[in-house]
């Protein structure tokens, strides 16, 4: 239930166009909804101002299918992340409107927020093979309304290939840093910006990077201020924080 949802019920029931009974039957899964495998939280777009987002492993398709069912018909929009391609089939079958994208992993109905904030975030991948977790950090911050651009493949291993790119790195707002290995680039790029620089650690790498273990606490002992680090793999989360930061 977000606030413009709301506020037109309100309206519907001052205007005289339906009835206070038929108001609170609209309202009766208020402030969550709970469908037996999973309790809806459909007060979240009210407090945060977009609606729960839906984590899918672990879950059937058929529940996806349901959850997004419910979100879908109270706010309009409805975002799914780690979404497998067996998953999106499902849903786009449900749901001929949806939207896979692929290499982010993630689902989406209904229109993206209008278009707001400060100014750019800007998210890199240090390799390709962080691609998909950068990806995901993208569609979320294009989602929820901040403009977003994307530099790939400028790992520390060529270091040239992020200088030549320093138009994007000074004007950006808010800077986003995916790496694996040894997670170096987020401390490079923060040494060079004067903006919030949020670290994304991957688990690409090879044993010694312990699963994103090494990068994560690379970024963790960055001696470059202005950082701030997420959870390994966590593109999501990273997306969310830059676009309320660019807010």
């Amino acid at each position: 239930m977000g606030t413009e949802w709301l506020h037109n019920l309100l309206e519907q029931v001052r205007n005289g166009e339906i009835n206070v009974q038929e108001a609170i039957s609209r309202l009766r899964g208020f402030p969550y909804e709970d469908l037996g495998f999973a309790r809806v939280d459909t007060h979240r777009a009210l407090r945060k101002g977009f609606p729960e987002v839906i984590f899918c492993p672990g879950k059937t398709p058929q529940q996806v299918v349901e959850i997004i069912e419910r979100i879908r018909a109270r706010e309009g929009r409805v975002l799914a992340a780690r979404a497998s391609a067996e998953v999106a089939e499902v849903v786009q079958r449900a749901f001929p409107e949806a939207v896979y994208h692929a290499t982010a992993r993630m689902l989406f109905l209904g229109q993206p927020m209008p278009r707001s904030g400060r100014g750019t975030v800007l998210v890199i991948s240090a390799g390709t093979a962080d691609i998909p977790v950068a990806e995901e950090a993208a569609v979320t911050v294009e989602t929820l309304g901040s403009p977003v651009e994307r530099l790939y493949d400028v790992g520390v291993a060529g270091i040239h290939r992020l200088f030549d790119q320093q138009n994007l790195l000074f004007t950006a707002n808010v800077l986003i840093v995916v790496a694996g290995m040894e997670g170096a680039l987020t401390s490079v790029v923060a040494g060079l910006v004067n903006r919030p620089v949020i670290g994304v650690p991957t688990s690409i790498g090879y044993g010694a990077s312990l699963g994103g273990v090494a990068a994560l606490l690379t970024m963790l002992n960055s001696c470059a201020p202005g950082v701030g680090v997420v959870n390994i793999d966590n593109g999501f989360g990273a997306g969310y924080l830059a676009h309320l930061i660019n807010q």
